[in-house]
């Protein structure tokens, strides 16, 4: 086995251009998922269908729905928690599948920040 002065294994060389070119096709990739994955509406509701919410893969918040018979003005709290719970599970929920569709692009090479 043929040493480098650095001492490490010499192995297949890979020419620039084409690893340059794949970089770039992989990004183009990364970019197409991402417009895609901001168009994908997830829709979610809490407090059994009372609160519905429905967010984008970019985590903007498209919609939410308040049955009416939710609306307590003695326990506005309840209200309140069940927004916040929708909010976050709709959040999680586009994280997910945004990180689902990377990672069918990555093959799960744990790139920092995909």
């Amino acid at each position: 086995m043929s040493r480098r002065s650095g001492g490490f294994a010499r192995g297949p060389q890979m020419n620039p251009k084409d690893l340059m070119r794949q970089v770039q096709q992989m990004q183009s990739q990364m970019e197409t998922i991402q417009e895609e994955a901001h168009k994908q509406i997830i829709e979610v509701t809490s407090g059994g269908g009372m609160v519905s919410l429905a967010i984008n893969g970019a985590l903007e918040v498209q919609s939410i729905v308040i049955k009416p018979e939710v609306i307590d003005p003695e326990d506005v709290e309840m209200l309140q928690d069940l927004v916040l719970t929708a909010v976050n599970e709709g959040i999680q929920k586009a994280q997910a599948m945004v990180a689902d569709r990377m990672s069918a692009l990555t093959g799960g090479l744990g790139i920092p920040g995909l």
